[in-house]
């Protein structure tokens, strides 16, 4: 769905995308994370057409993004800070949207109010708290019908109930429509819980891009115990960070963690657990320091 190669952007002598490439494909939940001033705002924009890259390619579809008014009407994007015309309502943005969006679905428009109750449609959009001109975005652009919903920092300051609403009806977009999601968050845990694809930024640049599954499958976090020291490891084990509480060590090590179990069950411990790392736990061992250096053993 989405194909960026090689793209490169400088804002005076700041480079802020570096020969970044990255690729979401059709009908993802793609989570993009990275720490803040990675670019991750800046590549959005040249998703959306708002930048021109200096070098490289931005297609959706095949299709290159900036001045394209086919490829933007068949995206939605909500922006972390959502813009409203100074006097309009929610029905007056309504009525906006649709004069955009040739597939704006207004049946389903009045089915989703259901879910929004607390927004009153005919007070001034700008008035209301942001949480509620963010249930306004996201009201309005998946009544869009989009192929692509561009999400950046959807849910912020919004309380819990009404987050777990939103990312309900993206998901139910997602299996009913193929609706493809590309979304920018620093809840990892979050995202955990809906991504189906992850790409790990940072300095301008895609470190990691793989599926939530694989990024698990490749590390293991085995939590053991013995009856006296730890004994030393087999020869096969590699051995990338240690922590120990008393007798109960708690070891990531390169590799499925299937395999760690094995493994690790011929030491004959008294306790052994073992887990697939986070999302956020990867995110920090990528960019904490060398220790960790995850980008060394995770292709």
């Amino acid at each position: 769905m989405i194909r960026i190669t090689d793209v490169v952007k400088d804002f005076d002598g700041f480079r802020a995308l570096n020969h970044l490439d990255m690729h979401v494909p059709k009908g993802a939940i793609y989570g993009l994370v990275g720490p803040n001033g990675a670019g991750k705002s800046t590549i959005i924009r040249h998703i959306t057409g708002a930048y021109r890259q200096d070098q490289g390619k931005v297609k959706i579809d095949g299709q290159a993004v900036y001045e394209n008014p086919a490829v933007k009407e068949t995206f939605a994007y909500i922006p972390d800070d959502v813009f409203y015309f100074l006097q309009a309502n929610t029905i007056d943005m309504m009525k906006f949207y649709r004069g955009l969006y040739p597939k704006f679905d207004k049946e389903l428009f009045d089915k989703l109010s259901d879910c929004f109750p607390a927004v009153n449609v005919k007070r001034n959009i700008r008035n209301l708290s942001k949480g509620m001109q963010k249930q306004v975005a996201f009201w309005l652009s998946i009544c869009c019908r989009p192929k692509l919903l561009i999400l950046d920092e959807p849910v912020d300051g919004l309380d819990p109930v009404m987050r777990r609403q939103i990312w309900s009806i993206i998901l139910s977009d997602v299996a009913e429509h193929g609706t493809t999601v590309l979304v920018s968050s620093h809840n990892l845990r979050e995202l955990e819980d809906v991504c189906d694809h992850v790409g790990i930024m940072n300095e301008g640049k895609i470190l990691i891009e793989k599926s939530l599954s694989d990024l698990q499958g490749s590390v293991a976090k085995v939590q053991v115990a013995f009856a006296g020291e730890l004994p030393k490891l087999p020869d096969e084990v590699q051995l990338l960070h240690k922590v120990s509480t008393g007798r109960v060590h708690t070891l990531i090590l390169k590799g499925e963690p299937e395999r760690a179990k094995v493994v690790m069950e011929q030491l004959q411990p008294l306790l052994l657990d073992v887990l697939p790392l986070t999302l956020e736990e990867i995110f920090i061992y990528e960019l904490g320091g060398v220790d960790y250096a995850v980008k060394d053993f995770l292709f």
